[in-house]
């Protein structure tokens, strides 16, 4: 092993406000005091309960991701396994979430059915800073 990770940091233009969006997503404690790292304007972290760390770091000039769009890829994202997707949407859209794909409309493009579409244990949203991320029904007992 050459390293550990010690956190995945997400560009955006208001660090604070994108730490404490996913704080509302995953819980935890944003901007808590850590040696590896010193906190400011342009620099957020959330600790989740999970022991994962996100860092948010401002980015002038920073342009968002246009999922699908390939001129702009995503570049990566983050999935979230959540027990109901329509209460999980609810939340995340009241958070400040936008919708990307939840599964509806008539799939034009995607190569997927109309009931596939409505079937799929996933939806696509973006955050309040461009990116994109998932919430994936975690079904407990079931593959």
């Amino acid at each position: 092993m050459i390293a550990e990770l010690q956190c995945v940091v997400l560009d955006c233009p208001d660090p604070l406000r994108l730490a404490e969006f996913y704080r509302s997503v995953v819980g935890g404690r944003v901007n808590e005091p850590d040696r590896r790292w010193g906190l400011d304007e342009d620099w957020a972290t959330l600790h989740t309960d999970a022991g994962l760390v996100l860092a948010f770091q401002r980015a002038a000039g920073h342009c968002p991701p246009r999922w699908p769009d390939p001129a702009h890829p995503q570049q990566f994202h983050l999935d979230f396994g959540v027990p109901d997707l329509d209460a999980a949407q609810a939340e995340v859209l009241a958070a400040g979430a936008t919708v990307l794909d939840d599964g509806g409309g008539d799939g034009a493009g995607s190569g997927e059915t109309d009931a596939e579409r409505a079937e799929r244990p996933w939806r696509i949203y973006a955050d309040p800073a461009g990116h994109p991320f998932c919430l994936v029904l975690h079904r407990v007992g079931r593959p």
